[in-house]
């Protein structure tokens, strides 16, 4: 007879694998709750839902949302839907008002700026469209879970913008970011809203990547496709959240170091696969993103500001400045050193034209864009004093000295590091509104932009987003004539 030994029980289990980043992502947008916002943070993505929403609803009288919902029409979009097109009067499927309102809320230049670049004009407008398909299925978002739902899609469009290596990196290389790396912004939000599970949402990731696109090719000419990028991205991400909730796959290795991943392919020498996951829960980026109170690019802000404050300390006015020199790094003179007035997009990425617009109308926000006052002799003449130095010496991110000489001969310096709106610098709530009431009044009736402006301010108390809000933005506007651009 033989006798066998049985083997030791034993308690040991495998070791589970280390979850991939976009499954990390997808269970930490899935489990966080409002409770888990700090108070900040709320607050500040109230006011950010509040000016990205103002920025929709000015823009709804763009060129380029007018050509979008033309086009759409024709290609056989319904003349009404389920969604809203903010400020419109009308609506359209969710898809394609996402589609709309992300354009819109780009138009103008008057959306935030910092986190994916312009994640507001990219994030709100999925989150909006999502939350109104909810109440067309019979679930209520409530002011508190919107607000998570965007807080969350800012934080992971941000992310992978710091993946890719920053703005400077990534944008240096010709990529505009709110195109290629706000998809998964608005398919965290989107899908957020919607009830995707954590297995979902990680699809819905995955397939946000086959959206990511966007060239700096449109500031050669001033082209629209700038304001495209912002809508194709909430247009991605609300695609991706629907199709993962019916089923459809994504690359679950999307944010993985492998051939065909993510920020592999758009920054093969700078990417931070690490800043996928970095902190989550801790280093909220909403955090670090600037409200505009410039109706141009963020990047001629600062020269505005530098002039502003000049103005303001010696007290000259624009018939005593002799010449303005404006020394400016290699990148920002590449993007925002141009002097074209036409289209209106040229002369919000100009600082020559910001410069002279702030001296002769006393500031650089919308109205001062209109074709009337881009014709304006007396701009002609204050652009002819602005010089645009080149020092190669400064980087990327540094932001340009404004040295004004006035007739006398005196002559004054000025460097603003971080613009008005930054988080450090920021705008109050007086002139947020102000801002919030000048663009919105534009278009829907005053009493209708009060009633936003409270709800919004305090979206937390808000009961039914789709009921309290975009009844409001689906209300027919004062106007439907195209902004003088």
């Amino acid at each position: 007879m033989t006798q066998t030994t049985q083997a030791p029980e034993t308690t040991d289990t495998p070791a589970e694998a280390p979850l991939l980043k976009s499954a990390l992502l997808a269970r930490f947008a899935v489990e966080t709750r409002y409770e888990d916002l700090p108070e900040d943070v709320v607050a500040k993505a109230e006011r950010h839902i509040l000016d990205t929403i103002g920025a929709g609803v000015a823009g709804a009288i763009s060129k380029e949302a007018h050509l979008l919902r033309a086009a759409l029409l024709e290609a056989g979009e319904a003349p009404s839907g389920r969604a809203t097109l903010w400020g419109e009067g009308a609506s359209m499927t969710p898809l394609n008002a996402a589609l709309v309102n992300g354009t819109a809320a780009h138009a103008f230049e008057l959306d935030d700026t910092g986190g994916c670049d312009h994640s507001g004009a990219v994030v709100l407008p999925a989150a909006a469209a999502a939350a109104e398909l909810a109440a067309a299925e019979g679930r209520t978002v409530s002011g508190r879970e919107f607000i998570t739902a965007v807080v969350l899609g800012y934080d992971v469009a941000r992310r992978a913008l710091e993946a890719c290596g920053a703005y400077e990196a990534h944008n240096g290389a010709g990529f505009h970011s709110t195109g290629t790396c706000g998809p998964f912004g608005a398919a965290v939000a989107a899908g957020r809203i919607l009830g995707l599970n954590a297995q979902e949402l990680t699809m819905a990731l995955g397939l946000a990547s086959s959206y990511a696109s966007g060239l700096w090719a449109c500031v050669h000419d001033g082209a629209q496709s700038k304001r495209l990028h912002a809508g194709h991205a909430a247009w991605g991400g609300l695609s991706a959240a629907i199709l993962a909730r019916r089923g459809f796959t994504g690359p679950s290795q999307v944010f993985e170091d492998v051939w065909g991943g993510f920020d592999k392919s758009f920054a093969p020498s700078t990417r931070d696969p690490e800043a996928w996951t970095a902190e989550l829960g801790v280093n909220w980026k909403l955090r670090r993103v600037s409200i505009k109170p410039h109706a141009s690019c963020r990047s001629t802000h600062s020269s505005i500001d530098a002039l502003d404050n000049l103005m303001a300390e010696v007290g000259f006015t624009a018939d005593e400045v002799a010449a303005i020199e404006v020394v400016i790094n290699p990148f920002v003179f590449g993007m925002c050193g141009a002097r074209d007035l036409h289209p209106m997009n040229s002369a919000q990425l100009s600082i020559p034209y910001a410069l002279a617009a702030d001296l002769v109308f006393g500031n650089a926000q919308l109205a001062s864009y209109a074709r009337t006052r881009r014709n304006d002799p007396r701009v002609a003449a204050a652009m002819a004093k602005v010089k645009m130095t080149v020092d190669e010496t400064q980087k990327d991110d540094d932001e340009p000295i404004v040295r004004v000489t006035l007739a006398d001969g005196r002559t004054f310096e000025e460097r603003v590091p971080m613009p008005l709106g930054s988080p450090v610098n920021p705008v109050s709530d007086e002139a947020l509104l102000k801002k919030f009431r000048s663009v919105t009044e534009m278009v829907l009736p005053a009493d209708t932009v009060e009633m936003l402006a409270r709800r919004l301010m305090r979206l937390r108390e808000v009961d039914d987003v789709a009921r309290d809000v975009m009844t409001l933005l689906a209300q027919e506007p004062v106007t439907h004539a195209t902004f003088d651009v």
